[in-house]
């Protein structure tokens, strides 16, 4: 008989304890987990259910005020939590790296790509000038980035969100860890990227045997990725096993409720929308960006190539494609948030696109945006009810009863109507989207633009809003712009699926129509990259 390798990563009863204010005791109570070399577990939850706060412990970063109450952590046998601060900065990098789900925020802006990957050797003291220099592009190659030369001399705003993604994994590999944490690392990315990434990434911990602790809210990166899955819920380990097992037999209500909240591929039943007017029409819109490129002295883009489509009242029109395709271009221009280089724009008889800024003004009011981060884009310094009101106000409405009506709209989204003297930071993630979502409402628009409002949150989170956003448009007759790159997402709400590539679009289609049988390659590219297509359906 063969004995089993003993684990890399083994935390065994670990308890973590909150500070006396938090909503409960602990962040994490009685977990337990083991990872072989070689293997991929992958931890799962909704937000505030210990994830992250798991991988922070193993790292030796939980924030203060927290701390380990009970329990251990060991790495290939070695007590973590006896280590001081010194004895963490030496196991960071060289025995445990970690890719952060932003990487935009966790490389430094100043530092060329080449000097943040040779820090990792210079703080331990390994290798020559030189050899770091051959290393990081040895390193950058073996993360498929191309023209390595090029990369390793840029900043990170001068890359895509992917190639920021593959330098941070070649960060956190250039030591050759025994364990890799990924926290969200795929969660803002296209689905083509993020197929690519996490092939990446399971490539990697194959070749090298690298133990791997992959972090997600994600059913789909778990069927593609995840030897084995541990579900959190409120910092306890509910359910634990082989993928396909908690996949296809989950045992505990929480998982099913979970796996139950995951968009389906499979369309709803289309709407019967032919005698509607059309709320939006949009015809050969065109912008360019110009300036000075990374790869080119200069260059022009065409974010948008004569983009034309329209979308009747009570119909919501989905915008997919991957980073850079020219989705939120075309969102921004048809508010008129950046002005369009050509074509034309109406709001039912409206040439929203020919008026000036002064005549635009009061016109605002009918077309709104739900954008994707609610807490970067709801002002922190005013209560959840001026910040609704605002609008109205702007617009002549009476203060007293633009309150009023605020209060009427968080019952409406799902909130207390008392939510109107609280402050944004008061709230959940799904609790601010919702607020985004009443702000817009207030100015009751025709048209309401939704901007990767729901790639943040947690599935069963996202479910609840993307059903709320399906009663208010049955309720008001809202005309919806759904930006998304999440096709499951796009299958569940959108009646009519629009797929651009390179600032056009390829392939507008009823949504069953275009799931089922794609004309485009570049719409069967996406469908194919899918995270667990075959596995979750």
């Amino acid at each position: 008989m063969v004995s089993s390798p003993s684990p890399v990563l083994s935390i065994e009863n670990l308890s973590i304890g909150l500070p006396a204010l938090a909503d409960r005791k602990h962040a994490i109570r009685d977990l337990s987990l083991a990872i072989a070399p070689g293997e991929t577990l992958c931890v799962v939850g909704e937000s505030g259910s210990g994830k992250s706060m798991t991988a922070m412990a193993t790292i030796g970063l939980l924030p203060g005020g927290v701390e380990v109450l009970s329990g251990s952590i060991r790495l290939a046998g070695r007590d973590l939590l006896s280590l001081d601060e010194d004895g963490w900065c030496d196991l960071r990098g060289r025995e445990v790296g970690m890719v952060f789900q932003e990487p935009m925020t966790s490389l430094n802006p100043v530092m060329r790509v080449a000097d943040q990957i040779a820090e990792t050797f210079r703080t331990h003291g390994l290798l020559t000038p030189a050899e770091r220099e051959r290393r990081v592009l040895d390193l950058l190659a073996e993360v498929n980035l191309p023209h390595p030369e090029l990369i390793a001399r840029a900043y990170p705003h001068e890359l895509s969100g992917g190639q920021r993604q593959r330098v941070m994994i070649a960060m956190a590999l250039a030591l050759e860890p025994k364990l890799l944490i990924a926290d969200e690392p795929t969660t803002a990315l296209d689905v083509t990227t993020q197929a690519q990434v996490l092939k990446l990434i399971d490539n990697l911990r194959r070749k090298k045997g690298t133990a791997v602790l992959f972090i997600t809210h994600d059913f789909g990166v778990v069927a593609e990725i995840a030897d084995r899955v541990a579900v959190l819920q409120q910092g306890e380990v509910v359910e634990q096993g082989p993928t396909d097992e908690v996949l296809t037999r989950p045992q505990h209500p929480y998982t099913k409720r979970l796996l139950a909240a995951v968009p389906s591929l499979t369309p709803p039943a289309p709407k019967q929308l032919t005698g509607e007017p059309i709320a939006l029409k949009v015809d050969a819109l065109t912008k360019f960006y110009g300036g000075r490129g990374f790869f080119r002295k200069s260059r022009e883009v065409q974010a948008a190539d004569a983009v034309s489509f329209d979308i009747r009242r009570g119909e919501t029109l989905g915008l997919v494609g991957e980073s850079g395709s020219g989705k939120s271009t075309v969102g921004r221009c048809v508010l008129r948030l950046i002005e369009p280089d050509g074509g034309a724009i109406a709001i039912g008889d409206l040439q929203f696109g020919t008026l000036s800024q002064r005549e635009l003004r009061p016109h605002r009011r009918r077309i709104q945006m739900v954008f994707q981060d609610p807490f970067a884009s709801l002002n922190p310094r005013r209560t959840v009810g001026r910040i609704i009101a605002e609008g109205p106000i702007t617009q002549g409405a009476d203060p007293a009863k633009a309150l009023d009506d605020a209060r009427i709209l968080l019952e409406k989204v799902g909130l207390p109507a008392q939510a109107v003297e609280r402050y944004p930071h008061e709230f959940s993630g799904g609790q601010r989207q919702r607020i985004g979502i009443a702000r817009a409402l207030a100015m009751k628009p025709d048209v309401l633009v939704a901007d990767e409002a729901v790639s943040a949150l947690d599935v069963s989170v996202q479910a609840e809003i993307l059903k709320l956003i399906r009663g208010l448009q049955e309720e008001l007759g809202l005309a919806i712009l759904f930006i998304t790159h999440d096709l499951r997402v796009a299958a569940q709400i959108c009646d009519r699926v629009a797929v651009m590539q390179k600032g056009r679009i390829v392939e507008l289609a009823e949504t069953a129509q275009l799931f089922a049988h794609p004309r485009d390659a570049y719409t069967r590219q996406l469908l194919a990259a899918v995270p667990g297509m075959n596995k979750i359906i």
